[in-house]
């Protein structure tokens, strides 16, 4: 992933939207995230098959989820 400034984007579009077609461009305005140049035609469900097993199966009920605790069962 590469993060650059929405200053060097608009110089610089083109090689930008090239390279979004390999690799996630971030783009950043005042040093946060604005916004995030992508493949479109990027296989989603391959990147969500190289997410499985990463996040456990943890349940909550609603007033937990509010509290922000975990019960691990």
């Amino acid at each position: 992933m590469m993060v650059i400034t929405a200053t060097e984007l608009k110089t610089n579009i083109g090689k930008y939207l090239s390279l979004a077609m390999t690799e996630d461009v971030v783009v950043t305005k005042n040093g946060k995230g604005i916004v995030k140049l992508t493949n479109i035609q990027q296989d989603k469900l391959a990147v969500l098959d190289s997410l499985v097993g990463l996040i456990a199966d943890n349940r909550m009920t609603p007033e937990e989820a509010k509290a922000g605790r975990l019960i691990r069962q």
